[in-house]
């Protein structure tokens, strides 16, 4: 370990390089996650409802999760050779279209890798090698699938927000990012805001305001940066939330009646008061 930690202070380039590398790989698999897992749940949920009303099941499906099918174009569900799939070079090797059929791809694979890529490099710049840097990671990915699933459908799947929650309480029992304490009561304090939030709003208005998933995410973004940091996540994440909506009505004339995803908003203000914290850290 203290050999890998003097490579990357003697070659910080190379080092940095390797991150973004690393990133942009894990942005491929999180591009799997983005597109399969609400398939997963809405297929689990589907044959739950019908196993309650008492209706006969459908014909067997093909096996589909994270692992399989393998890669397939979405246009003409061929199988994706190796050669096409390999992060960002394919796409623009191909030019953001299909070898197979000349489909177009979404944007939304290539900005994930980079983004991915650059939140990867921006922990790295902060943190030396250990393991408060791959908690950062870990941290980060979460956030950016949990931020795009939502954007697309409006669900903040507990198997990724739980996980985020516990993994972030684990982190902090050596206090990498804040006192064991402090995570705790960030934790609860983070579910505790917006589930009154959304009952005040109910009682108030008979309408949802907010999802369950928004208290669950809240929870974990408290469980890994503390009590103390959820005013300052509210707070920006509320004001993008609320900049973006006035600008988007502005620009397009239109009024949107579809609730706003308030899921990306506390991803990115948790992202934004990580690598804020970090920076701040690191400099002291």
């Amino acid at each position: 370990m203290n050999l890998l930690l003097d490579f990357t202070l003697a070659f910080p380039f190379v080092w940095l390089g390797s991150v973004a590398l690393l990133g942009a790989i894990v942005g491929s698999f999180l591009n799997v996650v983005i597109y399969r897992l609400p398939v997963m749940l809405e297929t689990r949920w589907q044959r739950e409802a019908w196993l309650q009303l008492a209706q006969p099941l459908p014909a067997q499906m093909p096996r589909f999760n994270l692992l399989l099918p393998h890669s397939c174009c979405p246009h003409c569900q061929q199988p994706i050779a190796a050669r096409d799939n390999i992060p960002l070079l394919s796409f623009l090797w191909l030019k953001g279209r299909a070898r197979c059929c000349g489909g177009r791809i979404s944007w939304r694979y290539p900005l994930v890798e980079v983004a991915t890529a650059l939140l990867f490099t921006l922990a790295a710049v902060v943190l030396p090698l250990g393991m408060p840097l791959l908690g950062a990671w870990i941290f980060l990915s979460l956030l950016l699938a949990l931020a795009v699933i939502d954007h697309h459908t409006q669900l903040l799947p507990d198997v990724l927000t739980l996980p985020l929650l516990w993994i972030g309480l684990l982190f902090n029992l050596q206090g990498y990012f804040v006192e064991l304490e402090a995570a705790t009561i960030g934790a609860m304090a983070g579910y505790l805001c917006l589930w009154s939030l959304f009952w005040l709003f109910k009682l108030a208005t008979g309408k949802d305001g907010l999802g369950y998933g928004d208290f669950k995410l809240l929870a974990a973004l408290g469980a890994w940066l503390g009590w103390q940091a959820l005013p300052q996540v509210i707070l920006l994440a509320a004001s993008c939330g609320l900049l973006f909506t006035l600008v988007q009505r502005a620009v397009t004339r239109k009024d949107y009646h579809q609730p706003l995803a308030f899921g990306p908003w506390l991803a990115l203000a948790g992202a934004a008061n990580m690598l804020m914290s970090l920076n701040v850290n690191a400099l002291w």
